[in-house]
């Protein structure tokens, strides 16, 4: 089985803002030249769930770009030194570490004064390998990220809402002029997790299966929390190859757990995922790990995109 390479399918819109090596997200009507030095609070985001953090609990008063294009595979990012050099202008950085390995350096090394690491903010219990109930099978051990935490916290609405409290709570300290803003802005974020944690607890509550497959460990979180068991393909790198015994015993357990369908991703490659299924048996679909939206994307926001996933895991689940 050949190794599965993630692409990069960066739209055409973008093509403006990485020339400057930023995206800029206009939901918040920022100039999309400057990542900082602009007249609001300049936050430097290192991928769509960060992004899209700063923009819910910011508002009108945040500026906020992005480090990784839409579209692109946010374990692929190398920081050019035009980002880099943007970094050191913005009021505040919000980054995930562990899942991007050249952000953190460039964050270590930089003299930005507001450093937000989404990974302090709530618990990241999930280490290397895990999945589900069981350990998925890799070549190369050496791999730095699948000896570390799972960093995939945003796919749970719980933790995600953990986040958002610490990211709101350190707009409101970095910026005190708009701080009641922040802090309204982050309640009414918080109770629309509160409410998706409400739908996946329900509506996965009744199911004929409680395994499902995906190509990459990145629900181990969203598994753990409604009492499901995620078998990845691949570890927490999608670009790490399944053995034969690893593909074989994924056949065998889907036979024997009334698994249905096999889950692939909009941003990687769907080859391997359907190879499996054909030889099983099996159905395929998308589950998206909302590490970038684009044209392909479920919705247009990370909350519509989260309602797919569960429209998509209660289809394949059989949910009553």
């Amino acid at each position: 089985m050949n190794v599965v390479r993630r692409r990069l399918l960066i739209p055409a819109a973008a093509t403006a803002a990485a020339a400057l090596g930023l995206t800029t997200l206009t939901a918040c009507g920022g100039d999309s030249a400057a990542a900082g030095n602009t007249d609001k609070f300049d936050v430097v985001a290192s991928f769509y769930p960060m992004a899209f953090l700063a923009e819910q609990i910011g508002g009108k008063y945040v500026n906020v770009t992005s480090l990784t294009e839409p579209g692109q595979e946010p374990h692929d990012l190398e920081i050019s030194a035009k980002q880099t050099a943007a970094l050191q202008e913005s009021d505040a950085v919000l980054y995930l570490k562990g899942l991007q390995p050249s952000v953190d350096d460039a964050v270590a090394q930089s003299e930005v004064k507001t450093k937000i690491d989404a990974a302090t903010l709530t618990s990241m219990e999930h280490h290397g390998n895990e999945v589900g109930g069981h350990s998925a099978e890799h070549d190369d051990h050496e791999n730095e990220e699948l000896e570390g935490k799972d960093p995939h916290i945003w796919l749970d609405p719980v933790k995600y809402a953990e986040v958002a409290k610490g990211v709101g709570a350190a707009f409101e300290k970095a910026d005190p002029d708009h701080a009641s803003t922040y802090k309204t802005n982050t309640e009414a974020l918080v109770m629309k997790l509160g409410a998706l944690d409400d739908q996946f607890e329900s509506g996965l509550k009744n199911t004929d299966t409680k395994v499902f497959i995906t190509t990459h460990a990145a629900f181990g979180y969203l598994a753990e929390r409604y009492g499901l068991t995620e078998e990845a393909i691949s570890g927490l790198d999608p670009e790490s190859e399944p053995s034969a015994a690893r593909v074989k015993a994924l056949e065998n357990m889907a036979k024997a757990d009334g698994v249905t369908t096999v889950f692939y991703e909009t941003l990687v490659s769907d080859k391997t995922a359907k190879t499996i299924a054909a030889d099983a048996n099996l159905k395929t679909d998308v589950l998206d790990p909302i590490e970038g939206i684009t044209s392909k994307s479920r919705g247009k926001d990370y909350f519509a995109v989260q309602e797919a996933n569960l429209k998509a895991l209660r289809a394949a689940l059989g949910a009553k």
